[in-house]
């Protein structure tokens, strides 16, 4: 059998039609992302960063979000996948993976959790039950969290030996603030899961959008290196919500700078191996 071919990825980045009623999430500070971003948008920093492909992941949690993802899919090919949305507390949530399965480039799912009232959400009986039946189809997860979240997220991994998980945005650790006792405590915790990955991603937006520098990141990506290590981790942009603190090129900088006296091996695992793995890219 001929290895996978493995692409240099950018695992994590969104596409969108504004719409002020789906795309609810964006406040007042967030003038800059109300507008159109596709993929003739995104494409041009793809290539200056000598990426090759991306991986979509949902914006908004319809049914009618999965149809405009595949449908950009279908018409770019450097669109290697698409984390979509289902309802999974739905009594027919696998009628609804069942369909799914037509579609190869539709990889996993995610639930906004961050944005969910009760805090306790993702360990509510209806939700578990349907991330459980996420395994019999091949689907990955997404655990989109804040740093608040990891204690659940424990409890929440900890129950799903065998299902796929990639963390978001290293779970939104308080950047800003530059705090880190509680966040590496729980990150190390679930870095104990070898099914658990990470996604280094959506870091300047937990930064001082105005006035972050790249040692702010350090002591975070430190702590993510020593405990997922080279092979459980995965280059996401965050595109284009990372531009309320930084372009495209800034943020990839960031990680590209950071990782340059890492081995080649290790580079590769981390700007596309990984997520082609994870992805079944």
């Amino acid at each position: 059998m001929s290895p996978i071919k493995t692409h240099r990825i950018d695992c994590h980045q969104h596409f969108w039609n504004y719409d002020p009623d789906k795309h609810s999430w964006m406040n007042q500070e967030m003038g800059i992302l109300k507008t159109d971003f596709l993929p003739a948008d995104l494409f041009p920093h793809l290539q200056n960063c000598e990426l090759e492909g991306c991986v979509a992941v949902q914006a908004s949690q319809t049914d009618a979000e999965n149809t405009f993802l595949l449908g950009l899919a279908a018409h770019h090919d450097f669109i290697k996948g698409v984390v979509g949305w289902v309802d999974l507390r739905a009594p027919d949530l696998e009628e609804r993976l069942d369909y799914y399965q037509k579609f190869p480039k539709i990889k996993g799912f995610r639930h906004v959790i961050h944005d969910e009232p009760a805090l306790d959400f993702m360990l509510e009986t209806a939700f578990m039950t349907g991330v459980s039946k996420l395994k019999k189809y091949d689907y990955t997860y997404d655990i989109l969290i804040f740093e608040k979240h990891l204690p659940n997220a424990l409890k929440f991994v900890k129950t799903f030996s065998e299902q796929p998980f990639v963390i978001d945005h290293i779970a939104k650790p308080l950047i800003k603030e530059q705090i880190t006792e509680d966040w590496a405590k729980n990150i190390k915790k679930m870095a104990a899961y070898e099914n658990v990955f990470c996604k280094i991603s959506g870091m300047v937006t937990e930064a001082h959008w105005t006035n972050w520098a790249k040692k702010d990141f350090v002591k975070y990506l430190d702590t993510i290196i020593e405990t997922f290590g080279s092979e459980r981790i995965m280059y996401g942009s965050d595109w284009p919500v990372c531009q309320l603190a930084a372009t495209y090129e800034e943020q990839f900088d960031i990680v590209k700078d950071y990782f340059s006296s890492f081995s080649q091996t290790e580079q590769s695992r981390f700007f596309g191996a990984n997520a082609t793995h994870f992805y079944r890219l």
